[in-house]
């Protein structure tokens, strides 16, 4: 058994500044430990420690620092231990087991806000654009932390959720109202993403139960459908039967914006797999585009046939040194969403474009010049356009992304478009399928 000093006063505690360990007496084995500091100038660092037998050997057992922990609360809680030491209890064990408490309890104190930037950090190369990669915290930014952001994971109910869905919003000078009612498509974002961040939440430990995010079954019996609320908006387009015109006023415009505009048009892709192109993913041999999965929305390789018409554009196109994109813009990088849409402003300004139309919208333009002036069957005008062809099990069996039969198709839309614009009154012709 340690023997017991002479016990010292607080005022005689605060006068030990020797490093090494003195005993303070009150308690036997209770020490006070100064320590070397860490640089110099520092405050000495001391902190108390208890001396006690655990089974056969006699450890150390730190009760905090020294004045944090005053000299009688260090006592009183070393007397205490001592008293359980006795009692058989092992300290260094249990003292284990609270930290281990403490820092699971820690750990499950999350707030919705530091779950999602974890998300959101996690999943940070899955998002085929900054765009699309900046949406997440900008959504959850606005609408979704000024009532979740603070509050802890494992305590957001439905009602919450709803607060959120339900909040007062404007939509213009004229419109205000619920979120879940005047800007449907984006509360509906929103609760997808908020239900994956309490998924993510749920598989880390941070909170138990029914996600209340969740529609089918649970919000589903509380809010409106949202198919029954929202109005599908398309994307403006030109009408195919003006498409000749368009381009032949496209065509005196030679900047880069133009060009990728045109090839844009030609090939009926998203706007983001021309802008990111790279001279690596043409096949000139084979006429073919191979767009890598990561600068696709399906995230899968797309192959597109190029027709004569894509390929010559190519070949007139300025390759820039040090840059491997096909379509850089004057700092060598991939062109702005915004500078398709600003080409075609232009033009609308000029009048050298007579409708309302975004460069998203010529895939639409090409669906409907390929459906009301083609033959070609449903699934290759589909496979045109870069979109998955039938069901899971007709996938499974179909492994041609017919390509060649896509060629046909392709080659006939370049055609079409070299055409001048039908007249207002006159009939266009169908182009006959190619059998």
């Amino acid at each position: 058994m340690p023997k017991i000093a002479t016990p010292l006063s607080d005022l005689q505690v605060r006068r030990i500044t020797k490093v090494g360990w003195h005993a303070v007496g009150g308690v036997a084995g209770l020490l006070l430990q100064v320590r070397v500091p860490a640089q110099a100038g520092a405050p000495t660092p001391r902190s108390w420690i208890l001396r006690v037998k655990v089974g056969d050997q006699r450890q150390p057992i730190g009760l905090g620092a020294y004045p944090q922990v005053s000299l009688a609360a260090a006592r009183e809680q070393a007397a205490k231990l001592v008293m359980e030491a006795k009692q058989g209890v092992n300290l260094k064990v249990k003292k284990r087991a609270q930290r281990s408490s403490l820092i699971a309890a820690a750990a499950k104190n999350k707030t919705f806000r530091e779950c999602a930037e974890g998300y959101i950090d996690a999943h940070s190369r899955d998002y085929s654009s900054d765009k699309h990669r900046k949406q997440w915290p900008a959504t959850l930014e606005t609408y979704a932390y000024p009532i979740l952001g603070s509050m802890l994971v494992s305590e957001i109910v439905m009602r919450d959720v709803r607060n959120v869905l339900e909040q007062e919003t404007v939509v213009d000078k004229a419109t205000k109202g619920k979120l879940w009612y005047v800007k449907t498509e984006t509360a509906k974002r929103l609760l997808g993403r908020i239900k994956t961040v309490l998924d993510y939440a749920t598989v880390n430990e941070y909170r138990t139960g029914t996600n209340p995010a969740q529609w089918t079954g649970y919000l589903s019996t509380q809010l409106p459908s949202p198919k029954k609320l929202q109005k599908k908006e398309h994307h403006p387009a030109v009408p195919y039967q003006q498409m000749g015109d368009f381009i032949s006023k496209l065509r005196v415009n030679t900047s880069i914006s133009a060009m990728a505009l045109d090839f844009l048009i030609l090939t009926a892709v998203r706007s983001g797999s021309v802008r990111q192109a790279e001279w690596s993913e043409i096949d000139f041999d084979n006429a073919i585009w191979v767009i890598p999965a990561e600068h696709t929305k399906a995230r899968q390789e797309h192959r597109v046939p190029l027709q004569p018409q894509a390929v010559e554009l190519l070949k007139s196109l300025p390759i820039v040194a040090g840059s491997n994109l096909i379509f850089p813009s004057r700092a060598s990088k991939p062109l702005s969403d915004m500078a398709l849409s600003q080409l075609m402003r232009g033009m609308r300004e000029r009048g050298e474009l007579t409708v309302e139309a975004v460069p998203h919208g010529f895939r639409s333009s090409f669906r409907d010049w390929a459906a009301e002036q083609t033959a070609y069957p449903d699934e290759i005008r589909k496979a045109a356009s870069g979109h998955k062809v039938g069901d899971v099990v007709k996938e499974s069996y179909q492994r041609t992304d017919l390509l060649e039969k896509r060629r046909q198709l392709m080659d006939e839309w370049a055609v079409f478009l070299d055409r001048p614009s039908a007249k207002p009154n006159s009939t266009v012709t169908p182009i006959r399928k190619i059998a």
